[in-house]
């Protein structure tokens, strides 16, 4: 009595909680799918990768219904060949049927969703990109702005006074330094003089004639900015580059992982559906045929 009452247990809690995982996945299909937008790649995205992610519970819930009809099929046999009267245990309605018609619409489903999903990731990578294209060529412009206001800026006469007055002012605080040893001295050992002064004030204290030229070319506000200019203009295209790469890296692992888990799960709720179906055709026809002679 105590193993029947242990059997009858384990089918029910078997079926039930098979009923209730795949009941659960339909809930789930009910609340992701709103707010419904069907035309929103994202949304599809979103959409298909929650499934995708929740797509083994209802083979796990199929499994255990399974298991429970069949755990019933044992005890009854069981009690048949006991000479029991087992009409009372006999379900009102066989949920295997619907089941394997269940776990075949759920292969077709994600099979869909292998091709819709890569194009859909595809399309999203492909805009990201574009607008991290657009972004970087919106950058390069303002970049670009900001140079030609600036050299405007120096090439006009007012800049070009201020110029010649920082040259001038330079010039002749470096030729004192040059005259008087003890300055020059001190001002080559200082750690607070710029190493490109230093380099100036060496050449200038042997060609005193080259001092004039020498500030000229230290104090090129022209290349300095051009110089500033093309390391931000590499700055911005290596960040473009970097950023391309790696919404491509996201989209392929993303697409990829997706995909073939959905096409996965395709081919197993197939091989349940069809399998099933068939074997229960086959029951059937084997209960039939004693009945026709």
């Amino acid at each position: 009595m105590m193993n029947r009452f242990a059997t009858v247990n384990a089918s029910r809690i078997l079926t039930v909680g098979g009923i209730v995982l795949m009941l659960s996945f339909l809930l789930d299909v009910l609340v992701l799918i709103f707010p419904f937008q069907p035309t929103n790649g994202r949304w599809q995205i979103a959409l298909v990768s929650a499934l995708v992610d929740r797509g083994i519970v209802p083979m796990v819930g199929l499994g255990m219904l399974f298991t429970g009809y069949w755990i019933s099929s044992i005890d009854d046999r069981d009690r048949d060949s006991a000479g029991a009267d087992n009409s009372v245990r006999k379900p009102i309605f066989d949920l295997r049927f619907p089941s394997l018609i269940f776990a075949t619409i759920l292969g077709l489903v994600f099979l869909m969703f292998f091709p819709l999903h890569l194009n859909n990731v595809r399309q999203i990578s492909t805009q990201r990109v574009e607008k991290i294209t657009q972004d970087a060529q919106k950058a390069e412009t303002q970049l670009k702005n900001q140079l030609s206001q600036r050299q405007d800026q120096l090439n006009s006469e007012q800049g070009k006074a201020q110029l010649q007055q920082l040259r001038t002012r330079t010039k002749n605080q470096l030729a004192q330094i040059i005259k008087d040893e003890a300055k020059f001295k001190q001002a080559i050992e200082s750690p607070q003089i710029p190493a490109a002064v230093k380099e100036v004030l060496k050449k200038a204290k042997d060609n005193p004639q080259q001092l004039e030229k020498l500030i000229a070319e230290q104090t090129n506000p022209l290349a300095a900015t051009q110089k500033q200019a093309d390391q931000e203009l590499n700055k911005i295209r290596s960040e473009k580059e970097a950023a391309e790469k790696r919404t491509k890296q996201e989209a392929w692992k993303a697409g990829l992982r997706t995909g073939l888990s959905s096409l996965l799960l395709s081919v197993g709720y197939t091989i349940i559906g069809w399998s099933g179906l068939r074997s229960m055709n086959n029951s059937s026809g084997k209960k039939r045929k004693p009945a026709m002679r």
